[in-house]
């Protein structure tokens, strides 16, 4: 019954939004969002066995295909990090002008509704369905509310989806057709290698990859992030960094690692190496950027690529690593996006070199940006610094590759680099004297402060206290690791 709130609720308020008015589409979708919110806490409260996690009904019969739904550990944080992300989201930019408001509000909650269907899906089909359900809404979100530029940028972001999505197709229909009773399930999945030689896992593993290693993204299949990124509405940004980029991790580490185990276990170090080049040339371009939203947008390929390298150095702490991580660099970036959000809607500015001195005009503002910094760089006693520990741990003590250390530390490397750009970019931004574009700033207001400091308590409380986060997802990482590489 919780699968299926999660994911019907958003799916019939945003139809329903079609119809509204512009205000009343906005309040409706806040109002929605909270529900959603209770839901998903809602789901975290349940025993883990308890029959309302799960739900399961014939879909589509001559295909062996079920409408399953599953709300395990993994589900569970990622769920949770989708219904705390809208209301957010909505919170912020509430003031914000759209044409068309009802069609826009309409599409976010779509929008939610396939990201929680991909997070709870349990047969590969339904998988699917639940992944283009969560990115065409986004296509035409960032097509009509975008900047100037947003027909190409979207235009680039839609060949690169669709052809990812395009061979994920193929690598699911051939798996099925590798299934001992030609079935869709995640079950039937899972034991689909044992009828495929390692030959053949090797090329399916790409055909499910690319589509995933898109999502994320990781080099060489990156380009289509930072002007998407760029032209969105903030609030399709917000969700596109914050939380539509886990599906990508999370597909790997439900749809690809357990059910391709040895062709995961062949291409391992190939795709660590792609994940650590794009992390170091993503931390340099950052170095270089001028514009803030550019340079969150690289901040994130950096973040994402070292989760990738944990999942293929598939040890225990790596993997719990991983499961923590997506969840607080959703709740990190989001409030990284806020700030630059609220510093373009009140200088008409993101370009670093036009701003300056905005500590002094807008101190709340900056006690909470340096905070977000500071997790966002992994600082101790914030939420990200448990998660890193954690991979950089796992990808140490990996025994499927030889390059362990040398993984480890140029992985590592990148973390500097973070903390480099990161804090140039505070100390330039908000510290120094004011100029002619800063110094008739005002401080945040009252909703903003309260949005900014409630990222924070999650980012200390997690920080000072990341157990919650680590019960939730224990059982999801030994039942992983059970069909890894490993334990084959």
């Amino acid at each position: 019954m919780v699968p299926v709130l999660l994911f019907g609720v958003p799916l019939i308020a945003g139809l329903i939004a079609f119809s509204l008015k512009g205000n009343t589409a906005r309040g409706w979708s806040l109002f929605i969002s909270f529900v959603v919110l209770a839901v998903s806490l809602t789901g975290i409260s349940l025993a883990k066995t308890s029959s309302l996690l799960s739900f399961t009904t014939p879909w589509m019969g001559a295909l062996n295909s079920h409408f399953a739904m599953n709300l395990d550990g993994t589900g569970q944080i990622l769920c949770l990090l989708t219904a705390i992300a809208f209301p957010v989201i909505f919170i912020t930019t509430w003031k914000e002008e759209y044409k068309n408001a009802k069609n826009f509000f309409a599409l976010m909650l779509l929008s939610q509704a396939g990201l929680m269907g991909v997070f709870l899906a349990t047969d590969a089909l339904l998988f699917y369905f639940f992944w283009e359900l969560a990115l065409i809404p986004v296509y035409f979100l960032a097509s009509q509310w975008g900047g100037e530029k947003r027909i190409a940028a979207t235009f680039k972001f839609f060949i690169y989806t669709f052809l990812g999505s395009l061979m994920m197709l193929i690598g699911i229909l051939f798996i099925y057709f590798h299934t001992k009773d030609h079935s869709f399930a995640m079950a039937a999945f899972y034991k689909a290698h044992m009828s495929m030689d390692t030959g053949t896992q090797t090329w399916v593993f790409w055909f499910m990859f690319i589509a995933f290693a898109v999502k994320m993204p990781i080099f060489p299949f990156h380009t289509w992030q930072a002007d998407t990124y760029e032209q969105a509405p903030a609030a399709v940004t917000m969700v596109l960094s914050g939380v539509m980029v886990k599906m990508g991790v999370f597909g790997v580490l439900r749809w690809l690692a357990p059910v391709l185990p040895m062709g995961t276990y062949i291409w391992g170090d190939t795709v660590s190496m792609l994940a650590i080049i794009g992390m170091i040339y993503a931390s340099l371009i950052a170095m270089r950027q001028d514009d803030l939203k550019r340079m969150v947008a690289y901040s994130s390929i950096a973040h994402i690529g070292l989760m990738v390298v944990a999942i293929f150095a598939t040890t225990d702490s790596g993997i719990q690593g991983v499961m923590i991580q997506m969840f607080n660099h959703g709740i990190n970036i989001i409030g990284l996006w806020i700030v630059v959000y609220l510093i373009e809607k009140q200088f008409h500015t993101r370009k670093i070199s036009e701003l300056g001195g905005l500590a002094a005009k807008a101190p709340a503002l900056t006690v909470k940006l340096v905070i977000i910094v500071l997790a966002n760089i992994a600082m101790p006693l914030t939420n990200a610094f448990i998660g890193e520990f954690l991979m950089f741990s796992g990808i140490y003590s990996s025994k499927v590759t030889h390059y362990n250390v040398v993984f480890m530390v140029t992985s590592g490397l990148t973390v500097v680099l973070s903390a480099v750009y990161m804090l140039n970019m505070v100390q330039r931004v908000f510290y120094g004297p004011t100029n002619a574009v800063t110094e008739k700033g005002v401080d945040i207001v009252r909703s903003e402060k309260i949005v900014l400091v409630f990222i924070v308590v999650l980012i200390l409380a997690f920080g000072i206290f990341p157990q919650p986060l680590i019960r939730l997802t224990r059982e999801s990482v030994d039942f992983l690791m059970m069909n890894m590489y490993l334990n084959k």
